[in-house]
């Protein structure tokens, strides 16, 4: 900053000289805008000055700013009452420089003030965001010229009435309004903010985010003046039109499906929730997504009891090694009863919350009876619907096995062969034989406990694996079996067919190596049975 051409301490220097009575008076003062001086007078042409005299311009805060001096070119005597009014001058000089650096301060501060006006202006209305200010009290609103272009008006072209204000509102929006800025205006909100559609001059409607807040209430509360802005949000709204038409469609799309499509997400304190389910988790569950929004547990409690502790391994083990689950498990449905449910999902690892898993549930009951009914066939003698050689091998087998591993005691195994049953069929016919064969299964499973084994090893041959019995004891059973095949003789007609059963035994023990051997043994009892005459019971005790 220039001095002025005649400034303070110009005045300063020219009251010094005169008042001194010297050839000349300096005044020089350095400050943040750099040095300011002032001279007043000149020196003589030999420019010798036999007096002397300075005097230090200090600041408030005792900084020295600069210094007065007085020259002449005579000596002369400088009194007491002199040096006080020199330093009258130098405080007068002081109080001018500070004075000066704080009108510069202030010219900085606007500047700066004026800059940032500039900026927020320019940030304003490249925002799409304009300014409004009421007038509570009289009705008058006036807009800036960014909330005119907002609706495409010029400067000139509206009114400052509020009733003008309410009619390019749109007609559904126009209560909400005027009831959110009554609140308001009564004190029940901390500011006002709403979205609404409002009318542009070409005539269609836009969306609007209007917030304000009274900056001026009388002794009584009541508002007097209002402050606000203006923002058009059209497009955030119509990609949130868009957004939500999309999640609509995902809805309705998961909720159509026939099954539940589902997200899972981890709980922070442990366990987890379910963030997403679609309608399909009442007909998998018999739940609603209110049961499970907060955790898990309803749908483990749904779980069958021998399925839970592999539902959980499982997706304990897939989270950890983050390779995709597949489960099929059995749910207990207070409607439904026992159900079978198969369950696929892909881990996903969340920076924040964990593994969050995205999945769907399925109802395979029906595969899973068609599985059933179909091992039930392969495993199953279609004529007597006891067990055929192959899964009666596989059974006796997993009987050895425990026997072997439990310490059990020794089972008793028992070859069963019908007697003449040759004659039947070629006296009777098949279908007669057929009738006879499953008359005699029938009275066999009659006699069976629940531990027992049977099978038709083939033709008029039957097996049966008695655990935990003895040779004696399955004596008796042989002989409960001939007793009742004769005291029952197979009903044809009003004709009766009188039958006989030869029974071979022998023990299966943990000596055996495979459970054929026991078979095989029985098999040779049989084979001496029939020798002996038929319809008896013999034993072989020996591999």
């Amino acid at each position: 900053m220039q001095p002025e051409p005649d400034g303070p301490l110009d005045r300063l220097a020219r009251l010094a000289r005169r008042l001194f009575g010297v050839d000349m008076a300096l005044v020089a003062c350095t400050d943040a805008d750099g040095v300011w001086q002032a001279a007043a007078g000149s020196p003589p042409s030999d420019a010798e000055f036999p007096f002397s005299l300075e005097c230090p311009v200090h600041a408030a805060d005792g900084r020295q700013l600069g210094a007065v001096r007085l020259l002449h070119g005579q000596p002369r005597d400088f009194t007491d009452e002199d040096r006080l009014a020199l330093q009258d001058l130098a405080s007068l000089a002081a109080t001018a420089v500070e004075k000066r650096h704080a009108l510069a301060c202030e010219r900085a501060d606007e500047d700066t003030w004026r800059d940032e006006a500039r900026k927020l202006s320019l940030a304003i209305a490249g925002s799409g965001t304009g300014v409004w200010d009421r007038n509570v009290v009289t009705g008058e609103i006036t807009y800036s010229p960014g909330w005119k272009a907002l609706l495409g008006y010029g400067e000139s072209e509206l009114t400052t009435r509020i009733e003008d204000a309410y009619t390019r509102l749109h007609p559904d929006d126009l209560e909400y309004v005027r009831a959110a800025m009554q609140d308001h205006f009564d004190g029940k909100t901390e500011s006002y903010e709403v979205e609404h559609r409002i009318r542009c001059k070409d005539g269609s409607y836009k969306w609007i985010c209007s917030r304000g807040k009274v900056v001026s209430r009388d002794e009584a509360g009541r508002a007097l003046r209002m402050m606000g802005t203006t923002t058009d949000i059209s497009a955030v709204r119509a990609m949130s039109e868009r957004l939500q038409r999309t999640a609509d469609l995902v809805v309705n799309l998961t909720d159509a499906v026939p099954g539940l499509v589902f997200q899972c997400r981890p709980v922070p304190e442990g366990g987890s929730w379910f963030s997403y389910v679609s309608a399909g988790i009442w007909d998998m569950f018999e739940l609603t997504a209110d049961d499970v929004r907060g955790s898990t547990v309803a749908i483990e409690q749904r779980i069958h009891p021998d399925d839970l502790p592999i539902y959980r391994a499982s997706l304990q083990a897939a989270a950890a090694a983050q390779t995709p689950w597949h489960l099929e498990f059995r749910v207990c449905l207070p409607l439904q009863g026992v159900r079978w449910r198969q369950g696929d999902a892909s881990p996903r690892r969340d920076a924040e919350s964990g593994v969050v898993w995205h999945g769907f549930v399925t109802d395979i009951t029906d595969r899973k009876c068609a599985e059933l009914e179909l091992r039930e066939l392969a495993a199953t003698d279609a004529l007597t619907t006891l067990p055929n050689r192959r899964h009666f091998m596989s059974r006796i087998a997993a009987e050895l096995t425990r026997i072997k591993g439990h310490g059990g005691r020794s089972s008793a195994v028992l070859m069963c062969d019908l007697d003449h049953f040759k004659h039947i069929n070629d006296t009777w016919g098949h279908a007669i034989g057929d009738g006879v064969l499953q008359h005699f299964a029938k009275m066999l499973r009659a006699q069976l406990r629940e531990v027992d084994l049977v099978g038709r090893i083939g033709g008029e041959e039957f097996a049966v694996v008695l655990p935990d019995t003895d040779i004696e004891r399955a004596h008796v059973f042989a002989r409960n079996m001939q007793r009742r095949i004769a005291d029952t003789p197979y009903l044809n007609d009003g004709r009766h067919i009188p039958l006989t059963v030869s029974i071979g035994i022998s023990a299966l023990h943990t000596m055996d190596e495979d459970a054929e051997l026991a078979l095989s043994r029985s098999d040779r009892a049989l084979y001496y049975a029939k020798q002996r005459g038929r319809n008896r019971i013999e034993s072989v005790f020996s591999r």
